[in-house]
């Protein structure tokens, strides 16, 4: 009976082990989860490579009791891997140079495999570490690429001090960390990337127009002059009318060029009503093209309008003034801005030269789907009329509020 007892708090305490050892590995894994979630939505929200790396290498290191933790970055269309960041208070930094070519060392050779690998100093020498690494005590040092949807953006590289080897749930959580951290800086870099292109294609585009448009103004203005000087002494009358159509021509460049400087300073509204706003961007419409222009709305009645309808109405009406500017050759502008019982409407109408809007459409089309898209995306509409000769006339609405709405009928 006391070998039967004896065997049954055996089995028990060896359950109750076993019991224990898989509730603190649950224990661990929720952990490690509860950190995962918290990095990943810190490194998804961040927009600086350096504060990805830091908050990453930080938290970890943190979490598993690290000692020294650093990371090195690829730089953008190079094979150099650069140290970005070292942790380890008064300790210096794990390898001998601070810099490294794809496939040399222990650096450059996990970024070309692209797999991570633990050292154990205590079994093998390194020749790529510090010398003083060993008076440190450092035991082990985990390399984890960080490995990205385009290939190898860097390597980690983290230290214990502890004798402890890294269990697999550790390692596993250290691949995890870089990967997310690869994720992230890739992201940033994808959208700084985009960001250049479009720069880039906003310069090409704008060197297009200035190139057709007013550079090739301004040279036809010297030839008008060039012309006007050979005349002077032959047909003094010729000369003079030639140097007045030179001057006339100028005075359109000049309104050309302040068009351009329209379209390209930014605008927002800045704690105004739609009325306000409108009334501000009429006002910069004139006095960088000298059109006149004839604005038309309540005193009141739509300080209410909800701020995503007046931004969109706000941004139709730049686009229209900003469309007049450089291609109506108009001489007069009505806006008109009013409202119904369910709808705010806001009417831009010139006197130019009219144009094809299904051929405008199919040639260029930005300006006028991107006023039918601001329009669409708070449930209102744009309809665009014109004709060639007779001017060009932008109707838009967007809904009212329902309680805005039951208030006025």
């Amino acid at each position: 009976m006391l070998a039967n007892n004896a065997a049954v708090a055996i089995t028990n305490a060896r359950q109750f082990r076993d019991l224990s050892g898989h509730d603190r590995i649950m224990t661990r894994r929720f952990e490690s989860q509860e950190l995962l979630n918290k990095l990943a939505s810190t490194l998804a929200t961040s927009t600086d490579i350096d504060q990805i790396v830091d908050n990453g290498l930080t938290q970890l290191m943190d979490y598993l009791q690290l000692k020294v933790g650093e990371v090195f970055l690829r730089q953008e269309d190079s094979k150099n891997l650069v140290l970005k960041r070292h942790i380890g208070g008064k300790m210096n930094n794990l390898w001998r140079r601070q810099q490294y070519l794809i496939g040399e060392g222990i650096i450059g050779k996990a970024a070309r495999s692209g797999t991570a690998e633990v050292l154990d100093l205590a079994e093998k020498t390194y020749p790529d570490l510090d010398p003083l690494i060993k008076s440190h005590r450092v035991y082990q040092i985990a390399v984890t690429p960080l490995n990205g949807r385009s290939g190898v953006l860097g390597v980690m590289c983290t230290a214990t001090s502890h004798p402890r080897q890294l269990d697999d749930l550790e390692f596993q959580f250290l691949q995890a960390i870089a990967s997310w951290m690869a994720t992230a800086i890739e992201n940033v870099r994808l959208n700084l990337s985009d960001r250049r292109l479009a720069v880039l294609e906003e310069r090409e585009r704008f060197g297009m127009d200035l190139h057709d448009g007013i550079i090739q103004s301004v040279y036809a203005v010297g030839l008008t002059l060039e012309h006007a000087r050979l005349l002077l002494n032959n047909d003094p009358e010729m000369a003079a009318s030639r140097i007045d159509q030179a001057i006339h021509d100028l005075n359109s460049t000049i309104r050309d060029i302040r068009a351009y400087i329209l379209d390209l300073r930014p605008r927002q509204m800045h704690n105004e009503s739609i009325m306000q706003g409108i009334q501000r961007l009429v006002h910069e419409f004139k006095a960088n093209t000298l059109i006149e222009v004839n604005l038309d709305g309540p005193a009141d009645g739509l300080e209410t309008l909800p701020e995503e309808q007046a931004v969109a109405l706000f941004h139709i009406c730049q686009e229209s003034l900003a469309n007049i500017a450089k291609h109506a050759h108009a001489r007069h502008v009505e806006v008109l801005l009013w409202k119904t019982n369910d709808r705010a409407l806001l009417e831009i109408h010139d006197d130019g030269q009219g144009f094809n809007p299904d051929q405008i459409r199919k040639a260029i089309g930005h300006g006028l789907s991107n006023m039918q898209t601001r329009a669409t995306n708070v449930g209102g509409e744009v309809d665009i009329t014109s004709e060639i000769g007779a001017g060009s006339t932008v109707l838009a609405w967007v809904p009212l509020p329902d309680q805005e709405s039951a208030v006025t009928e």
